[in-house]
Formats: structure tokens, sequence, C-alpha cells
């Protein structure tokens, strides 16, 4: 996973992998949304390849990228375990707070 963390840390791969989770586009069509170099964005998605979040598909002297069906599996297990984490953390602080909140109006009700 770490690859996939490091492949999206940065903001114009990000908004890459965002534009291809909405459609496929060729290496042409993905230059073409940012005002990057063509080399740039070719190292964008030679970063993205390696780490596994996009595919690559030749079709004749052209390549058409696409979002990698499992690519984000890791990324969302680890946001479903910390949103778990925080979550009966959480829990845990409303029912203290209630417990104390009880607590409280029943001395003054004394």
């Amino acid at each position: 996973m770490t690859g996939t963390w490091e492949a999206l840390s940065d903001p114009t791969r990000r908004a890459i992998v965002e534009h291809l989770a909405c459609e496929e586009l060729t290496a042409g069509q993905v230059a073409a949304l940012f005002d990057t170099a063509r080399p740039g964005v070719s190292r964008h998605l030679r970063v993205l390849r390696e780490a596994g979040v996009v595919e690559a598909q030749a079709l004749g002297q052209r390549r058409v990228y696409r979002l990698a069906p499992s690519a984000l599996d890791d990324v969302e297990q680890w946001c479903r375990d910390v949103r778990t984490f925080w979550g009966q953390r959480l829990d845990a602080l409303d029912t203290e707070i209630a417990r104390g909140q009880r607590v409280r109006r029943r001395s003054r009700d004394d």
C-alpha cells in the first residue's frame, strides 16, 4: 500500500486518478487536461502505473489508461479501519459526556 500512498501524494496524480475514475483516456487526453508538459504527465502516469493504481493498454501507437479495478482497495480498507477506530472512541466519549451530565444534574437536584 505504500506505493499507492506515495503515488497519490501528488495533487496532479490524484487529479489524473479522478479523471480516470470517470472514463478511460489516452495519454494525450490526460496531458490535455493539465498545464504540465507532456513528459511531466508521462512521468505521473508511469508512477501511477508502477504503483498499480492505473493500467495501460496499447492500442496501436496510443496507450489507453484506466483506473485499476482494485487499485484503491487497500486505501479504502485503511479508511474503514481508521473510521472504526475513531468511531468506537467517539462513541465512548459520548457515553462519558452523557454520564457526566447525568451526575451534574443529580448533584444540582440534591
